[in-house]
């Protein structure tokens, strides 16, 4: 089922306490806020594909599923390696990003039926990892299988994450009381992206213009002007600047001009949603075929869901001399199905569509 319009993400600065997993946050960057605070991924499943590290938190969407009683509440979780050169080596069968999609009914073991009282700041009593014995990383927030050998108190999901935290800080606090994670002011942002909120809003549909009786009358005049040889030789020389790129360029231009055009009506968007629908894409290359999208783990077909796109680059401080992540779209498509049978938290598949004309990679 498609989505009628297509839903525009845009990031905006917020105090951390809104993006709590019980407020059901759509947000960029910072750590995870895990909707199901349980059965989170294994650290196996957050690895980089291709180095083997750790990937970090990009973003999730908050996206329940209207009617459907298993997906009253819906998110997605976006992990991205930081390792740059991951995104220069990508090829066809593997990209340092992962996807996961979890669901919940509205009665379920985490959250109260009832809608959480936006502005009351958390005091605690709020649903919390640690209350269903869920261990995460300091560092990234991660599902943690691994503890400090001195302490025995903060928890990691890799040595590479356990080295950074003892480098940021918890060298100096090991031991002491109350003395976990890092002291350092903002150290676990070294490792993570910068925190935003994703708010959504419709895209706007554009109006054509409908031509009046007079309009209409006018035009026939002006086609009959342009019939005869001095208007064909006016039209030689009076060609609009669309035109002209058309003619001075490829078929994979002009789509990437349509790309352009269309996210300049909303320059800052850094996201479009629209189960169902089609993507926006920033080259006439390297779109994958039907066969190219795996069926879910449940045999469903997987629909496009959301994009993200290159703009949100510019918030994430990743730019680089040398290599440097970086995206011409990123696509998610998703069960048709929204299967809930399994992992509380399922691998779904992402497309990276580039800039260039090189054979595209995909990841599931």
């Amino acid at each position: 089922m498609c989505s009628q319009n297509v839903e525009l993400g845009f990031v905006e600065k917020i105090d951390s306490w809104r993006l709590s997993s019980h407020f059901f946050p759509s947000k960029v960057g910072g750590k995870p806020a895990w909707l199901a605070l349980k059965g989170l991924p294994v650290s196996e499943r957050t690895s980089c594909p291709l180095c083997g590290e750790p990937c970090v938190f990009l973003l999730q969407i908050y996206c329940p599923i209207s009617g459907d009683g298993r997906c009253f509440h819906r998110a997605f979780f976006v992990f991205c390696c930081k390792n740059a050169a991951c995104h220069t080596k990508a090829n066809s069968d593997k990209v340092p990003f992962l996807v996961f999609r979890n669901q919940l009914p509205r009665s379920n073991e985490f959250y109260s039926s009832e809608p959480p009282d936006e502005g009351q700041m958390p005091d605690g009593s709020e649903p919390r990892l640690e209350t269903f014995g869920t261990c995460v990383c300091e560092v990234c927030h991660c599902l943690a299988t691994k503890k400090c050998s001195k302490c025995k108190v903060t928890s990691y999901c890799s040595r590479s994450h356990q080295v950074i935290n003892w480098k940021q800080g918890h060298r100096e606090t090991c031991g002491t009381i109350g003395g976990t994670g890092s002291h350092k002011p903002n150290a676990p942002t070294m490792v993570l992206f910068p925190e935003f909120e994703v708010v959504m809003e419709t895209e706007e549909q554009e109006i054509k213009p409908v031509l009046t009786k007079p309009e209409d009358k006018l035009l026939n005049e002006y086609s009959q002007q342009m019939a005869n040889d001095e208007g064909k030789k006016t039209a030689a020389l009076t060609f609009d600047e669309k035109e002209l790129e058309g003619m001075a360029y490829g078929e994979e231009d002009k789509q990437f001009r349509k790309f352009k055009e269309k996210t300049e009506m909303e320059p800052e968007q850094v996201l479009r949603y629209q189960r169902g629908g089609q993507p926006l894409w920033v080259s006439s290359e390297g779109q994958p075929k039907e066969s190219d999208i795996p069926k879910c783990h449940c045999g469903a077909n997987r629909q496009f869901e959301f994009q993200i796109l290159p703009q949100l680059l510019v918030y994430m401080n990743v730019d680089s001399i040398q290599d440097s992540i970086d995206w011409g779209t990123l696509l998610i498509y998703t069960c048709s199905n929204s299967c809930d049978e399994g992992l509380a938290y399922k691998s779904e598949f992402l497309w990276r569509q580039n800039y260039s004309n090189t054979s595209l990679p995909k990841a599931t």
